[in-house]
């Protein structure tokens, strides 16, 4: 049985329409003629209230990511309330939720925050990993002297081989740039 599209109130205070699906049987006839007078429409208005009721329990996220949940606790009210009347409810689906345009808009702004985040995280993570890394390079390089000047070298070689004709290289002795290196700012003064 389709239950109609109702408008439902979230607990967040957001007006949507939701329409679901409910299959159920017949297991006591008797009682189906006897207890209700039209158990097929009768079946249908209790879910349709209890759906308006049910869903304005959980706010618009919960809606739309525990769909299963809803589901099971929709079924076992309906289940519970037409036990009297022989009727078994074996499911009930939530088959869709109209959202209106403006909280469509909305969600889609949050959902592209969302991802600009994660982005930016895994952004920092990267740059946070490589300078350890790039530390780890250096520790490693300082340890022996000549992997500085081979690395030195190969710089050299890197930027003369590109196209650029306005680079001027004046090589430098490995000597002079370890003066600098090994000293403080306070020793430079004092060399000048």
């Amino acid at each position: 049985m389709d239950i109609e599209p109702q408008d439902v109130i979230t607990r967040d205070n957001i007006s949507l329409k939701v329409n679901a699906v409910l299959y159920f049987k017949v297991v006591d006839s008797m009682k189906a003629i006897l207890n209700v007078e039209n158990y097929l429409y009768a079946t249908s208005q209790l879910a349709q209230t209890h759906l308006r009721s049910v869903l304005g329990e959980y706010t618009l996220d919960d809606l739309l990511t525990e769909r299963e949940k809803i589901n099971a606790t929709l079924q076992r009210i309906l289940d519970t309330n037409t036990d009297p009347w022989g009727i078994k409810v074996v499911a009930v689906e939530i088959k869709h939720v109209d959202l209106p345009p403006g909280q469509q808009r909305v969600m889609a702004i949050q959902a592209e925050a969302e991802r600009e985040r994660r982005a930016k995280v895994i952004a920092a993570e990267g740059e946070l990993q490589a300078a350890y890394k790039l530390r780890e390079a250096a520790d490693i390089m300082s340890a022996n002297p000549a992997t500085i000047t081979l690395r030195y070298l190969q710089t050299l070689k890197e930027i003369s081989s590109e196209a650029n004709a306005k680079t001027v290289l004046f090589p430098i002795p490995i000597d002079l740039i370890k003066t600098f290196l090994g000293s403080t700012p306070q020793d430079q003064k004092k060399d000048l």
